[in-house]
């Protein structure tokens, strides 16, 4: 066996549940496709941001400081749960810490993290984003905002999962949004409403002399339950 071969059959080995080459490469296009959206609808600038994605028992994840759009193929990145790099030589996203407690504490198989601008606003001006909609249901209840923390700690991973208990998606003070689902789409669907709702609650709250009305716990509870059969079977 050459020392190449064996070199890649190392990284196969190290990457766990990775399964296949074409899986990987499946799974990357579409993390890198996400990833594009989120700058595409304006949910992020640069490269703040980042998206991963689980195969197996490996995650990837978007590369620290790399324009989504000069991202190919070969630049697959991927650690294990417990963030050793197992594919390729860029540097994991700086926010790695936040990204594989999800995927270690929940049933997450795809992570999206934003600094949406409403959804950044709403987190520094109360601890709960009041529930304005009943989409908020679709997130498993009212949105918690998690305590600042210095971006990339473990500290700002425990206060995420603490906001999180409960829920799919979470503010970060100061910071942004994360929020997590089975499949990449589901998780920055969630995203994309998450922002939504803190945009509406921003524009209602901002009217002088009026106050928005909000959804009560019961109401919320019907929503969230009508919202679990919401769509297409197996699509």
């Amino acid at each position: 066996m050459t020392e190449q071969r064996r070199e890649r059959e190392g990284v196969r080995e190290r990457a766990g549940g990775a399964r296949s080459a074409a899986e990987v490469a499946d799974a990357w296009e579409a993390l890198v496709a996400t990833a594009r959206r989120t700058v595409s609808d304006g949910l992020v600038v640069g490269t703040s941001g980042n998206v991963s994605v689980r195969v197996g028992d490996t995650v990837l994840v978007t590369p620290s400081g790399v324009p989504y759009d000069r991202l190919t193929p070969d630049d697959v990145t991927g650690v294990d749960l417990e963030g050793r790099q197992v594919l390729g030589t860029l540097v994991p996203t700086s926010e790695l810490p936040m990204h594989l407690a999800v995927h270690r504490t929940t049933d997450a198989r795809a992570v999206v993290h934003t600094h949406a601008v409403h959804a950044t606003a709403v987190s520094t001006l109360v601890a709960e984003l009041p529930p304005i909609h009943y989409m908020t249901g679709a997130l498993g209840g009212p949105v918690r905002v998690a305590p600042y923390a210095t971006y990339g700690t473990e500290e700002l991973a425990r206060n995420m999962l603490r906001a999180l208990a409960g829920r799919t998606g979470c503010l970060l003070r100061n910071h942004g949004t994360v929020t997590y689902g089975t499949t990449l789409d589901q998780a920055y669907d969630r995203t994309a409403q998450l922002e939504w709702m803190c945009r509406l609650w921003l524009t209602a709250s901002s009217m002088p002399g009026l106050t928005p009305s909000l959804l009560t716990p019961e109401q919320l509870a019907r929503a969230g339950e009508r919202l679990r059969g919401y769509g297409q079977p197996g699509r």
